[in-house]
């Protein structure tokens, strides 16, 4: 699925300029990147924001169509209003169909509420992370990664390295030699190992 974003070119800037865009329901912003110039642009704080509050938009190639001309990129930062929620200012970074990128892409974790550690050991579940840095090409940039916790066992984790990642994907922090946990399930406290501790011999 294509996420299409609608912008214009902002020709006045400052504080006072981006201010006064806001006030008319529009949101400042910049796409850069490539071996393009940077562009000052202005987009529709509706339209926008009906994109954003999309988990797809934060991890996926977006169609940027600034003045009827459409471009792919990545959404790299963006400031919220620390009240009403509204979006304040957004960047985004042209991307190349030839040159990797690095962009963290969320966990869906599966098969929870049927995990051997859960359903029968009565451990509880530990996301340790929701999201991870991932290193593919452009058309290659999946929306999420599925984590099955299928066969997990209480005491036990999942690691990076045992994830399933489609082709042309790689963990950037695994290939840094970083094998980090990215769920657990903890063994229930005062379970019955620890009770035929305390129970006394006959």
């Amino acid at each position: 699925m294509s996420i299409e974003i609608k912008a214009v070119k902002r020709d006045v800037k400052g504080t006072g300029a981006s201010r006064r865009l806001r006030r008319a329901g529009n949101v400042p912003g910049v796409v850069y990147g490539g071996d393009q110039a940077a562009v000052s642009i202005e987009l529709d704080h509706k339209e926008l924001f009906m994109q954003f509050r999309h988990e797809a938009f934060h991890a996926s190639i977006l169609s940027l169509v600034l003045d009827g001309k459409a471009e792919s990129v990545l959404l790299r930062d963006y400031q919220l209003h620390p009240v009403r929620n509204t979006i304040q200012h957004i960047d985004f970074q042209r991307v190349s169909a030839t040159e990797k990128i690095h962009v963290k892409v969320p966990f869906h974790f599966v098969n929870e509420e049927v995990a051997p550690g859960v359903k029968t050991g009565g451990g509880s579940i530990s996301h340790i992370q929701t999201e991870a840095d991932v290193s593919c090409l452009a058309k290659d940039l999946p929306e999420f990664i599925e984590v099955d916790l299928g066969n997990l066992e209480a005491g036990h984790a999942i690691h990076l390295s045992e994830i399933k990642l489609p082709k042309g994907i790689e963990f950037v922090q695994l290939a840094h030699g970083d094998d980090a946990a990215v769920v657990s399930i903890a063994k229930p406290r005062g379970g019955s190992d620890e009770a035929a501790e305390e129970t006394p011999a006959a």
